[in-house]
């Protein structure tokens, strides 16, 4: 969002995660202030006075927390901490354990999708209070050029990266990445990327009701005109018209 902007001056008595994927922006707490970019994320304390917005935009994800082990994901992150993409970095699957608990919170009220969804609220914060072995845990073994770029792109998916960012990350001359990507996987870099865009698009439009124009910058584009004819060029049917499709098919079963 643009310009966004909260002040609270007395706290709250919960922590609030933000966690900044595109963009930049700042906040004030304890008497010092903070600037917080891409990539990082910071916890502000549970009953102090705060204060946090962007001067231009940014794309965040944000939660409230509270209970008996929040200080333990809290300790350490009242100033901006980076998540930093490597070859092992696993930002993808974080976001993806957010966006299912928001699912089961927006599709279940028992007290079992409640519970879940706090399990899930548990690793989420636990990827980022212990990034080491988040990462570890799935870590990549074999070194291999276009595995690298691949995972690149699905880390920024929803990102508008360059091709001097993907070659900054795997470390070769353009001209050897061009041609040893489109020998392995049979597309230039860019017609994949957008193919995976693409790919994360459906599976937004059949397992959430975000709408459209919001999906589109899910995906890095922020062109909703442009994203609607790469998605029918790619899909043969527009987004709406796809996830129509879907639904139907759900009624069917």
């Amino acid at each position: 969002s643009r310009d966004h902007h909260r002040i609270r001056e007395k706290g709250i008595d919960q922590y609030v995660l933000i966690y900044c994927v595109e963009g930049c922006g700042w906040y004030r707490v304890e008497g010092q202030t903070y600037e917080v970019k891409r990539n990082q994320y910071f916890i502000l304390p549970k009953g102090e006075p705060h204060e946090y917005g962007t001067n231009h935009y940014w794309t965040i994800y944000w939660v409230h927390f509270g209970g008996t082990s929040a200080h333990v994901y809290a300790k350490g992150a009242a100033t901006p901490q980076d998540i930093n993409i490597t070859i092992n970095s696993r930002i993808g699957d974080r976001i993806n354990i957010f966006e299912e608990i928001m699912t089961t919170l927006q599709h279940g009220k028992e007290l079992e999708d409640m519970r879940y969804a706090s399990s899930l609220l548990h690793h989420f914060l636990a990827s980022m209070r212990y990034l080491g072995q988040f990462r570890r845990a799935k870590a990549e073994t074999e070194k291999d050029l276009i595995k690298q770029a691949i995972h690149y792109m699905r880390e920024n998916i929803e990102s508008h990266i360059m091709i001097k960012d993907v070659l900054t990350y795997v470390g070769y001359s353009q001209s050897h990445f061009m041609t040893s990507f489109k020998k392995k996987t049979g597309q230039s870099p860019w017609l994949y990327f957008n193919r995976l865009k693409i790919e994360h698009a459906c599976r937004l439009l059949r397992t959430t009701d975000m709408k459209i124009n919001m999906i589109c910058y899910k995906v890095g584009i922020k062109d909703p005109l442009y994203f609607s004819r790469l998605f029918s060029k790619t899909m043969g049917m527009s987004p709406t018209k796809y996830r129509n499709s879907q639904e139907s098919i759900k009624n069917l079963k």
